[in-house]
């Protein structure tokens, strides 16, 4: 795992690109895919969360030296509470263990931290759901949120509680 930077932008956004095509193609209509993408990561938005939050955290995931997915989490989002934003791999690289690689990464980072409890949001037709509760996530609600542009995100909530 790469801590990114600022320089590190333009790659987070053709991982995402290429990432998001084969992971949501079909469960949302390619406008929305379109839109979420102008939206979540723009230069500005990436900019924001890397250079200015110090709570927010971009690390670039990598296999045999070449890079195939990002993740993005933010402590203290809430009260002793990580948010898992973001993990992304490219279809080559699935079912390599660097999920799990990462998400024990994000567990790490988490107790680092002091937080006690990571979140996350998934769509609820995303099979990744079965990842997530493969590594003791547990869904504690349902929300659906106004993303703007006629669109929503109609996703799970979930949780793990750290020791």
């Amino acid at each position: 795992m790469k801590p990114a930077t600022e320089k590190d932008i333009s790659l987070i956004q053709e991982l995402a690109r290429k990432s998001w095509k084969n992971a949501y193609s079909e469960i949302l209509s390619k406008a929305q895919i379109d839109f979420m993408l102008e939206t979540m990561y723009s230069a500005k938005m990436l900019n924001l969360h890397i250079c200015e939050n110090p709570n927010y955290r971009y690390f670039l995931i990598s296999d045999n030296g070449n890079f195939v997915g990002f993740v993005g989490f933010e402590h203290h989002y809430e009260n002793l509470t990580t948010k898992l934003h973001r993990i992304y791999l490219l279809t080559e690289a699935k079912g390599k263990g660097l999920g799990k690689m990462s998400i024990d990464f994000l567990k790490n980072e988490t107790r680092k931290s002091g937080d006690k409890r990571i979140i996350l949001t998934v769509n609820k037709n995303n099979p990744v759901k079965n990842f997530y509760e493969k590594l003791g996530f547990q869904i504690y609600g349902e929300a659906i949120f106004d993303i703007g542009n006629g669109f929503v995100m109609d996703d799970f909530l979930m949780e793990f509680l750290s020791a």
